[in-house]
């Protein structure tokens, strides 16, 4: 089974969607079902398919979030400071400046299902994330872009 990079924070909010389908979502579901049965013939009852598709939907949610969860390898990106010895590595905030517009900005590497761009997270699949890897402060990354190569420098490696 593939480990799935998971910051800790990351994991916190998945276990807490996790938990909100489980006591929240699930019995509502169940009783919005239970509720359409109640008005009698199903075939031509909208109420109960669309409880019954908002079922399936919630029911594959936690089947998923359980999966990820359990083949996560949770990563502490404060415990990274000594191995990754000042590289651009899964967990790490990165400050980089725009070489074209010297415009700054700061995102922190992470998993997929963590990615949140109004947050500044950026998913360790992503060009740009791809491009940093392995980078050290003063380095230079070329990023494929939609509009062509963009060239950050990175200003700043920190594990917070």
């Amino acid at each position: 089974m593939i480990k799935i990079p998971l910051t800790v924070q990351g994991a916190v909010k998945l276990k807490a969607e996790l938990q909100n389908l489980k006591s929240v979502e699930r019995p509502s579901v169940i009783a919005a079902i239970a509720e359409a049965r109640s008005h009698g013939d199903l075939s031509e009852n909208a109420e109960y398919d669309a409880a019954k598709e908002k079922q399936g939907f919630v029911e594959g949610r936690i089947a998923e979030l359980e999966s990820k969860l359990s083949n996560a390898q949770l990563i502490e990106p404060a415990s990274l400071a000594e191995t990754a010895e000042g590289r651009v590595v899964f967990g790490a905030t990165v400050d980089l400046e725009d070489l074209e517009t010297s415009n700054k900005v700061t995102y922190q590497i992470v998993g997929d299902d963590e990615a949140e761009i109004k947050e500044f997270k950026i998913s360790v699949s992503s060009p740009i994330a791809r491009a940093l890897i392995g980078k050290y402060a003063g380095d230079v990354a070329e990023v494929v872009a939609p509009g062509g190569i963009r060239e950050y420098e990175v200003l700043d490696v920190k594990y917070i």
